[in-house]
């Protein structure tokens, strides 16, 4: 097994380079704002571990968002995911 900040042996590509990208500044930063997003709203008791909910920022953090109370909501994991991805929408069904 590898130690921390090892990689195994059979680490694609694609792996190696999301550690790399997870592990910047400010990918911690926003990691960790989201985070405290979701400890803020378990303290409210709209969200439990395990509840299938995801807690949503209507502006993005990734685009200067902030953890305000205005600016997040409790969403279903599936409608927040569809909505956050590449994919728009809800059932996210790609034009060809």
């Amino acid at each position: 097994m590898p130690k921390k900040g090892e990689l195994k042996k059979t680490a694609t590509k694609r792996s190696k380079q999301q550690r790399k990208y997870n592990s910047t500044a400010k990918q911690k930063k926003n990691r960790a704002m989201r985070n405290a997003a979701r400890k803020e709203a378990e303290k409210k008791g709209l969200v439990k571990k395990g509840d299938g909910k995801d807690v949503d920022h209507k502006k993005k953090v990734k685009d200067g968002g902030k953890n305000t109370k205005g600016n997040t909501r409790v969403r279903s994991k599936s409608a927040n995911r569809a909505d956050n991805g590449s994919r728009k929408g809800v059932g996210g069904k790609k034009k060809r």
